[in-house]
Protein backbone atom coordinates (compact mmCIF):
# COMPACT_ATOMS: atom_id res chain seq x y z
CA UNK A 1 0.00 0.00 0.00
CA UNK A 2 1.38 3.34 -1.13
CA UNK A 3 1.55 5.68 1.96
CA UNK A 4 0.93 8.73 0.17
CA UNK A 5 -2.28 7.12 -1.87
CA UNK A 6 -5.74 9.47 -0.52
CA UNK A 7 -7.96 6.87 -2.46
CA UNK A 8 -8.80 3.28 -1.83
CA UNK A 9 -11.60 0.71 -3.46
CA UNK A 10 -13.06 4.34 -4.31
CA UNK A 11 -12.69 5.77 -1.12
CA UNK A 12 -11.17 9.21 0.03
CA UNK A 13 -8.98 8.02 2.99
CA UNK A 14 -8.67 11.90 3.80
CA UNK A 15 -11.94 12.41 4.11
CA UNK A 16 -13.02 9.30 6.49
CA UNK A 17 -14.81 10.35 9.72
CA UNK A 18 -12.80 9.49 13.10
CA UNK A 19 -16.02 8.42 15.95
CA UNK A 20 -14.82 9.19 19.42
CA UNK A 21 -14.93 6.39 22.51
CA UNK A 22 -18.42 8.21 23.69
CA UNK A 23 -19.86 8.15 19.65
CA UNK A 24 -18.56 4.22 19.62
CA UNK A 25 -20.25 3.18 22.73
CA UNK A 26 -23.42 5.32 22.16
CA UNK A 27 -23.55 3.18 18.45
CA UNK A 28 -23.28 0.14 19.48
CA UNK A 29 -25.71 0.41 22.50
CA UNK A 30 -27.92 1.45 19.70
CA UNK A 31 -27.40 -1.24 17.33
CA UNK A 32 -27.92 -3.86 20.61
CA UNK A 33 -31.04 -2.44 21.48
CA UNK A 34 -32.49 -0.05 18.99
CA UNK A 35 -35.48 -0.90 16.41
CA UNK A 36 -34.62 -2.54 13.54
CA UNK A 37 -34.03 1.14 11.44
CA UNK A 38 -31.90 2.70 14.38
CA UNK A 39 -30.10 -0.31 14.27
CA UNK A 40 -29.05 -0.48 10.72
CA UNK A 41 -28.32 3.15 10.66
CA UNK A 42 -26.26 2.88 13.55
CA UNK A 43 -24.09 -0.26 12.18
CA UNK A 44 -23.39 1.52 8.77
CA UNK A 45 -22.01 4.66 11.21
CA UNK A 46 -20.14 2.24 13.15
CA UNK A 47 -18.55 0.71 10.40
CA UNK A 48 -17.72 4.16 7.95
CA UNK A 49 -16.54 5.60 11.40
CA UNK A 50 -13.64 2.82 12.09
CA UNK A 51 -12.60 2.40 8.66
CA UNK A 52 -9.22 4.27 9.49
CA UNK A 53 -8.47 1.34 11.98
CA UNK A 54 -8.94 -0.90 8.67
CA UNK A 55 -6.29 0.97 6.66
CA UNK A 56 -3.92 1.04 9.86
CA UNK A 57 -4.21 -3.07 9.88
CA UNK A 58 -3.52 -3.51 5.92
CA UNK A 59 -0.12 -1.47 5.81
CA UNK A 60 1.32 -4.26 7.81
CA UNK A 61 0.41 -6.95 5.13
CA UNK A 62 1.83 -4.28 2.18
CA UNK A 63 4.81 -5.92 0.52
CA UNK A 64 3.39 -9.71 -0.06
CA UNK A 65 2.14 -9.32 -3.41
CA UNK A 66 -1.83 -8.59 -2.75
CA UNK A 67 -3.49 -5.55 -3.82
CA UNK A 68 -4.39 -3.20 -1.28
CA UNK A 69 -7.69 -3.00 -2.73
CA UNK A 70 -8.86 -6.55 -1.61
CA UNK A 71 -6.94 -6.47 1.70
CA UNK A 72 -9.21 -3.37 1.94
CA UNK A 73 -12.35 -4.97 1.14
CA UNK A 74 -11.31 -8.20 3.04
CA UNK A 75 -10.57 -5.65 6.30
CA UNK A 76 -14.02 -4.41 6.30
CA UNK A 77 -15.69 -7.75 6.30
CA UNK A 78 -13.78 -8.38 9.25
CA UNK A 79 -15.00 -4.74 10.85
CA UNK A 80 -18.04 -5.79 9.66
CA UNK A 81 -17.65 -9.01 12.21
CA UNK A 82 -16.37 -7.21 14.78
CA UNK A 83 -19.20 -4.60 14.86
CA UNK A 84 -21.72 -7.38 14.43
CA UNK A 85 -20.21 -9.72 17.96
CA UNK A 86 -18.72 -6.92 20.21
CA UNK A 87 -20.55 -6.53 23.17
CA UNK A 88 -20.80 -3.30 24.61
CA UNK A 89 -20.46 -4.46 28.07
CA UNK A 90 -16.86 -5.66 27.87
CA UNK A 91 -14.61 -3.29 29.37
CA UNK A 92 -12.30 -3.12 26.85
CA UNK A 93 -12.25 -0.19 23.65
CA UNK A 94 -13.89 -1.50 20.36
CA UNK A 95 -10.63 -1.34 18.80
CA UNK A 96 -9.50 -3.88 21.01
CA UNK A 97 -11.67 -5.91 20.04
CA UNK A 98 -12.16 -5.13 15.94
CA UNK A 99 -7.78 -5.59 15.58
CA UNK A 100 -7.62 -9.17 16.19
CA UNK A 101 -10.48 -9.63 14.57
CA UNK A 102 -9.86 -7.30 11.25
CA UNK A 103 -6.33 -9.27 11.04
CA UNK A 104 -8.06 -12.79 11.23
CA UNK A 105 -9.82 -11.82 8.71
CA UNK A 106 -6.77 -10.98 6.45
CA UNK A 107 -4.97 -13.39 7.56
CA UNK A 108 -7.89 -16.42 6.88
CA UNK A 109 -7.78 -14.69 2.87
CA UNK A 110 -4.02 -14.94 2.56
CA UNK A 111 -3.80 -18.56 3.59
CA UNK A 112 -7.22 -19.10 1.32
CA UNK A 113 -5.20 -17.90 -1.56
CA UNK A 114 -2.00 -19.67 -0.68
CA UNK A 115 -0.56 -21.87 -3.41
CA UNK A 116 0.44 -24.41 -0.58
CA UNK A 117 -2.00 -26.98 -0.05
CA UNK A 118 -3.61 -27.49 3.53
CA UNK A 119 -6.33 -30.70 3.65
CA UNK A 120 -9.40 -29.36 4.93
CA UNK A 121 -9.87 -31.02 7.60
CA UNK A 122 -6.58 -29.44 8.99
CA UNK A 123 -7.74 -25.72 7.57
CA UNK A 124 -10.76 -26.27 9.18
CA UNK A 125 -9.08 -26.79 12.89
CA UNK A 126 -6.66 -23.85 12.20
CA UNK A 127 -9.58 -21.55 11.49
CA UNK A 128 -11.65 -22.71 14.89
CA UNK A 129 -8.41 -22.00 16.82
CA UNK A 130 -8.00 -18.89 15.84
CA UNK A 131 -11.80 -17.89 16.33
CA UNK A 132 -11.47 -19.48 19.75
CA UNK A 133 -8.15 -17.37 20.12
CA UNK A 134 -10.03 -14.51 19.22
CA UNK A 135 -12.68 -15.23 21.52
CA UNK A 136 -10.37 -16.11 24.73
CA UNK A 137 -8.13 -12.73 23.64
CA UNK A 138 -11.41 -10.41 24.08
CA UNK A 139 -12.94 -12.00 27.27
CA UNK A 140 -9.54 -12.05 28.87
CA UNK A 141 -7.82 -9.30 27.55
CA UNK A 142 -4.81 -11.52 26.85
CA UNK A 143 -3.50 -13.89 24.35
CA UNK A 144 -4.44 -17.83 25.86
CA UNK A 145 -1.97 -20.56 25.59
CA UNK A 146 -1.96 -23.52 23.15
CA UNK A 147 -3.40 -25.83 26.17
CA UNK A 148 -6.23 -23.36 26.89
CA UNK A 149 -7.67 -23.25 23.19
CA UNK A 150 -6.91 -27.48 22.77
CA UNK A 151 -9.19 -27.62 25.95
CA UNK A 152 -12.05 -25.36 25.02
CA UNK A 153 -11.46 -27.57 21.17
CA UNK A 154 -11.51 -30.72 22.74
CA UNK A 155 -8.90 -32.04 20.87
CA UNK A 156 -4.72 -32.30 21.94
CA UNK A 157 -2.93 -29.57 21.82
CA UNK A 158 -0.67 -31.11 18.98
CA UNK A 159 -3.20 -31.14 16.69
CA UNK A 160 -3.73 -27.49 17.45
CA UNK A 161 -0.04 -26.68 16.92
CA UNK A 162 -0.07 -28.93 13.75
CA UNK A 163 -2.73 -26.86 12.24
CA UNK A 164 -1.93 -23.60 12.92
CA UNK A 165 1.48 -24.25 11.96
CA UNK A 166 0.34 -25.95 8.49
CA UNK A 167 -2.12 -22.67 7.48
CA UNK A 168 1.29 -19.97 8.33
CA UNK A 169 1.79 -18.24 5.14
CA UNK A 170 5.00 -19.04 3.43
CA UNK A 171 7.75 -16.47 3.74
CA UNK A 172 9.36 -15.26 0.59
CA UNK A 173 13.07 -16.19 0.37
CA UNK A 174 13.68 -12.45 -0.60
CA UNK A 175 11.80 -11.18 2.56
CA UNK A 176 14.01 -8.42 4.37
CA UNK A 177 15.02 -8.61 7.64
CA UNK A 178 17.65 -5.94 8.02
CA UNK A 179 18.57 -3.08 6.64
CA UNK A 180 21.09 -0.81 7.33
CA UNK A 181 20.19 1.69 4.75
CA UNK A 182 23.15 0.41 2.26
CA UNK A 183 23.27 -3.47 2.56
CA UNK A 184 19.89 -5.49 2.75
CA UNK A 185 19.88 -8.79 3.96
CA UNK A 186 17.12 -11.43 2.91
CA UNK A 187 15.59 -14.65 4.16
CA UNK A 188 17.85 -16.33 1.94
CA UNK A 189 21.19 -14.82 3.11
CA UNK A 190 20.59 -16.59 6.72
CA UNK A 191 19.80 -19.95 5.03
CA UNK A 192 23.34 -21.64 5.09
CA UNK A 193 24.59 -25.64 4.54
CA UNK A 194 27.60 -27.15 5.84
CA UNK A 195 28.27 -29.00 2.67
CA UNK A 196 27.92 -25.94 0.14
CA UNK A 197 29.71 -27.78 -2.56
CA UNK A 198 28.07 -31.18 -2.11
CA UNK A 199 25.06 -29.26 -2.44
CA UNK A 200 25.95 -27.47 -5.39
CA UNK A 201 27.29 -30.83 -7.57
CA UNK A 202 23.80 -32.51 -6.31
CA UNK A 203 21.88 -29.38 -7.67
CA UNK A 204 23.94 -29.84 -11.16
CA UNK A 205 23.58 -33.31 -11.65
CA UNK A 206 19.51 -32.94 -10.64
CA UNK A 207 19.66 -30.42 -13.14
CA UNK A 208 20.97 -32.53 -16.11
CA UNK A 209 18.97 -35.59 -14.55
CA UNK A 210 15.51 -33.58 -15.31
CA UNK A 211 16.96 -31.95 -18.75
CA UNK A 212 17.18 -35.72 -20.15
CA UNK A 213 13.54 -36.32 -19.64
CA UNK A 214 10.83 -36.14 -22.17
CA UNK A 215 8.58 -32.68 -22.84
CA UNK A 216 5.59 -34.92 -21.07
CA UNK A 217 7.31 -36.21 -18.36
CA UNK A 218 8.60 -32.50 -17.24
CA UNK A 219 5.35 -31.22 -17.64
CA UNK A 220 3.86 -33.81 -15.55
CA UNK A 221 6.39 -33.46 -12.69
CA UNK A 222 5.73 -29.59 -12.73
CA UNK A 223 2.05 -29.53 -12.63
CA UNK A 224 2.39 -32.37 -9.68
CA UNK A 225 5.16 -31.07 -7.81
CA UNK A 226 5.53 -27.56 -8.22
CA UNK A 227 1.60 -26.60 -8.69
CA UNK A 228 0.69 -29.11 -6.24
CA UNK A 229 -2.29 -30.96 -8.91
CA UNK A 230 -3.34 -34.51 -8.27
CA UNK A 231 -3.09 -37.56 -11.10
CA UNK A 232 -6.96 -36.96 -11.78
CA UNK A 233 -6.45 -32.98 -12.45
CA UNK A 234 -2.95 -33.48 -14.24
CA UNK A 235 -4.58 -36.47 -16.07
CA UNK A 236 -7.61 -34.24 -17.08
CA UNK A 237 -5.49 -31.44 -18.55
CA UNK A 238 -3.19 -32.92 -20.53
CA UNK A 239 -5.83 -35.79 -21.69
CA UNK A 240 -4.74 -39.04 -20.64
CA UNK A 241 -6.19 -41.38 -17.84
CA UNK A 242 -5.22 -40.98 -14.24
CA UNK A 243 -2.82 -44.35 -14.25
CA UNK A 244 -1.03 -43.35 -17.41
CA UNK A 245 -0.34 -40.36 -15.04
CA UNK A 246 0.97 -42.37 -12.45
CA UNK A 247 2.80 -44.98 -14.55
CA UNK A 248 4.50 -41.87 -16.40
CA UNK A 249 5.19 -40.13 -13.03
CA UNK A 250 7.25 -42.95 -11.66
CA UNK A 251 8.87 -43.79 -14.05
CA UNK A 252 10.25 -39.86 -14.48
CA UNK A 253 11.19 -40.34 -10.36
CA UNK A 254 12.87 -43.44 -11.37
CA UNK A 255 14.68 -42.12 -13.88
CA UNK A 256 16.49 -39.41 -11.55
CA UNK A 257 16.85 -41.07 -9.08
CA UNK A 258 19.27 -43.47 -11.66
CA UNK A 259 20.89 -40.52 -12.65
CA UNK A 260 21.49 -39.58 -8.97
Amino acid sequence: MQYGKVEICGVNTARLKVLTEQQKQALLLTIRNGTPAERKKARDEMIQGNLRLVLSVIQRFVGRGESPDDLFQVGVIGLMKAVDNFDPKLDVKFSTYGVPMIIGEIRRYLRDNNAVRVSRSMRDTAYRAMQIKEQLTARNNREPSVEEIAKLMDVPKENVVLALEAVVEPVSLYEPVFSDGNDTVYVMDQIGDNNDDRTWLEELSLKEAIASLSDREKRILTLRFFRGKTQMEVASEIGISQAQVSRIEKGALDSIKKSL
